[in-house]
């Protein structure tokens, strides 16, 4: 572990941002280049222009929720000339940690990698007034095969310096560790399957990680060590456990987002979907710990194979003191 690692191991994050990216689409379909790996995208049949100016609808609907509910919620455009039709999911390019660092990461197809701006970033953090001390530059990786997708890929107990990651063709234990590394976080590996027998393609599918409680599909992971091993990190983390079914994480039950919502305290983003799936004995427990902030995002979910937790990128770079 390098020394960087070493000192931000010692300075422990907070769990929620109060502040997240949202890159609203400038295109938007079923990603050819990701359908042989992500089972929740559907091809259909729509004309383009309908199922974008729906996924910008919701993608708007749910910013304003966000907003609404103490959130700020930072909006960028994507870029048009770059065809990057999963672009409103900028979790899984980069993340950002307290100590004022930015992780790129490397991306399984080439038009996922378009998606990366660095530059929109550091033009984000000149006009936001985030400090941006250095990024850590994972996309060489790339180069041999290795492949960890940012917050998609990784799960991040940011408290307790855990990464929980699922691995799959999109997250690769070498680059996972290369990660974790880097960070001073411990990874926490495991394989994951829906009921087909497919290999969970991204950890967020299947858990999320708040203040105080976690969401997790423990039915879809492996039994053996990988099962024990998060089931001792969650113990040893205190965290109260929301156990979800395979098919809550096909209604993205799974893929939700705790955030901190300043005076009104912890929320959780969530999509009506999910909500929906989620028993009142679930629903009751979750508003125990957080405030549900329901999104409706069911064009973006069923083409994009993404939810409303990868529509947010959080932001924990610290403030620039006054010159």
């Amino acid at each position: 572990m390098s020394a960087a690692a070493e000192r931000a191991r010692r300075r422990p994050e907070p769990q929620c941002a109060r502040t997240v990216l949202m890159v609203r689409p400038a295109t938007f379909y079923a990603n050819p280049e990701t359908l042989a790996t992500n089972a929740f995208q559907h091809v259909v049949q729509a004309s383009a222009g309908a199922v974008l100016a729906a996924a910008q609808a919701e993608f708007d609907a749910a910013a304003e929720a966000l907003a609404g509910a103490g959130v700020d919620v930072v909006v960028a455009a994507a870029d048009a000339a770059a065809e990057t039709p999963d672009a409103l999911f900028p979790n899984n390019w980069f993340s950002t940690h307290a100590d004022g660092r930015v992780v790129l990461y490397p991306m399984a197809v080439p038009n996922r990698r378009r998606e990366r701006r660095p530059e929109l970033l550091a033009a984000l953090a000149r006009e936001r007034g985030w400090r941006l001390d250095r990024t850590v530059d994972l996309t060489s990786l790339e180069m041999r095969g290795e492949i960890v997708e940012g917050t998609g890929s990784l799960v991040f107990d940011r408290e307790a310096r855990l990464a929980y990651a699922s691995r799959s063709a999109r997250t690769h234990a070498p680059a996972v560790e290369a990660a974790c590394a880097e960070l001073g976080y411990d990874p926490v590996l495991f394989d994951a399957h829906d009921e087909a027998g497919r290999e969970i393609y991204h950890t967020n599918v299947l858990m999320s990680v708040g203040p105080s409680i976690a969401v997790l599909a423990s039915s879809m992971i492996a039994p053996g060590a990988g099962l024990r091993r998060v089931f001792d990190a969650l113990d040893q983390s205190d965290k109260q456990l929301l156990d979800i079914s395979a098919a809550q994480v096909a209604e993205f039950a799974g893929n939700v987002l705790f955030l901190d919502g300043g005076a009104q305290g912890p929320l959780v983003a969530l999509s009506r979907r999910a909500w929906a799936s989620l028993t009142r004995a679930q629903r009751l427990l979750l508003e125990q710990h957080a405030r549900p902030v329901l999104c409706g995002v069911e064009t973006i979910e069923h083409v994009g194979g993404g939810g409303i937790r990868c529509m947010l990128a959080e932001i924990f770079l610290p403030r620039r003191l006054p010159d």
